[in-house]
């Protein structure tokens, strides 16, 4: 009896070749997709914690500034009054005295200082001036700044009051905060805007 050994069926170069090409192909599509996925939840949430942010920041701003009134001094309930910036006087912690609150732009942040007046008598010091970062990537803009100012007339379309404004003027304030976390990528611009009446303040000054 004849015994016939069986023929070599190993691959060749050319097949290891081509299975070396279509592995390295998926593993370059597969690690491309987790990529890109990861990259687009992280856009998601940041896109999330954007909108959260700014119109918390909005939200708050607008409760404080309702309640803006003269300081513990005597000053009128609004001190400045700029595109990037405001300052004004209110009860932030509800202990019956008059906190000098101030919202301005610096940079790319949008920052909040509180100064609670002190001694005897009271007096406010700026070097107690709590500074803190609320929120950050703001997009300055000229076409929509981050305050604007209407004076009594104001019926929901006239033009904002011109700079310099006089504060003794403003009777309501348009708030626009404008977050870009990456100028470069979608998704666009997150924009939280609100407006808030002056109450305390006087017409006949």
């Amino acid at each position: 009896m004849n015994y016939h050994l069986p023929k070599n069926q190993g691959f060749t170069i050319t097949e290891l070749l081509i299975s070396i090409a279509i592995i390295t192909l998926l593993t370059i599509t597969v690690t491309t997709f987790q990529r890109d996925v990861f990259y687009l939840s992280n856009t998601a949430q940041s896109s999330l914690n954007a909108q959260f942010e700014s119109r918390h920041v909005v939200k708050v701003m607008v409760a404080e500034l309702r309640k803006a009134s003269p300081s513990s001094l005597g000053a009128y309930p609004l001190s400045l009054a700029s595109t990037s910036a405001i300052t004004f006087y209110t009860d932030v912690d509800s202990n019956g005295v008059k906190d000098r609150v101030r919202y301005f732009l610096s940079g790319k942040s949008l920052k909040k200082g509180v100064l609670a007046p002190s001694g005897n008598p009271l007096a406010y010091v700026d070097s107690n001036e709590t500074v803190s970062t609320l929120v950050s990537d703001v997009v300055a803009s000229s076409t929509q700044p981050l305050f604007q100012y209407y004076g009594s007339s104001y019926d929901g379309a006239s033009s904002a009051l011109s700079q310099p404004v006089t504060v003794s003027l403003v009777r309501l304030v348009k708030i626009t905060v404008i977050i870009d976390r990456d100028p470069g990528h979608s998704p666009s611009q997150i924009i939280a805007t609100s407006q808030v009446s002056l109450r305390n303040v006087k017409d006949n000054l």
